[in-house]
């Protein structure tokens, strides 16, 4: 939603709440705004008006994860429907193609399965077990919310600069999903994927000179 659309919603919400015989506080609004700006008007008011139809919900007053998850779902439900979108893009789409999914969550979990040609290159037999692991996972940096990702995940194909050097352009990635979400993750990845996990020996740390190590390790190191 949009910042003019705050008096809208704030109606709607108002309003919702007076059907429950519930008055709504500023502070309350300013809670049910913080979760839902991210959605369209019309998909709350939508959302809205199935709460208040469910047999069993609608009884009483909607909080904001009853809207949250007949909007998005719950993290089972993302993940299963995430995995799906995965799954068919393998066949359709193959390892040597790079592509963007239209949710960062899944370029995540993917480049910690190994990449893209890996996952396409998965034995039948051992499917099941990568559904698994590919759905903990997308549940797991769902529930985080803020995490790296990269912008696209790579096909089994030439280094860009050896197309570049020929005079040819670098074929483009394919984009999964809803196209305007899938260029969103590309321009909010980042370009090297998510940052490398780096290293010491242990013997390079004890042989350091003592102004490189941290106070606890030189009062230890005395």
């Amino acid at each position: 939603m949009q910042q003019q659309e705050f008096q809208p919603f704030r109606n709607l919400v108002t309003d919702v709440m007076a059907y429950y015989g519930k008055d709504t506080s500023n502070f309350v609004l300013d809670i049910w705004w913080n979760a839902c700006r991210s959605f369209e008007l019309e998909q709350i008011v939508t959302a809205m008006q199935k709460h208040c139809a469910d047999p069993e919900r609608g009884q009483f007053a909607p909080k904001v994860a009853d809207i949250a998850r007949a909007l998005t779902g719950t993290t089972t439900e993302r993940a299963a429907l995430a995995w799906g979108k995965v799954h068919e893009a393998m066949s359709a789409v193959g390892a040597y193609t790079d592509v963007v999914f239209d949710d960062p969550a899944i370029h995540a979990v993917l480049e910690d399965l190994g990449g893209w040609p890996k996952v396409c290159r998965t034995e039948i037999e051992e499917l099941s077990y990568l559904q698994h692991r590919f759905c903990e996972g997308h549940k797991a940096y769902t529930a985080r919310g803020n995490f790296e990702f990269p912008r696209r995940l790579m096909g089994d194909r030439s280094p860009d600069h050896e197309y570049t050097s020929r005079g040819i352009q670098a074929p483009r990635p394919a984009l999964i999903g809803n196209v305007a979400k899938a260029k969103q993750v590309y321009l909010a990845g980042n370009v090297a994927g998510k940052t490398v996990i780096t290293y010491q020996a242990l013997q390079a740390i004890e042989s350091a000179p003592r102004a490189l190590l941290p106070a606890e390790q030189e009062a230890r190191a005395a």
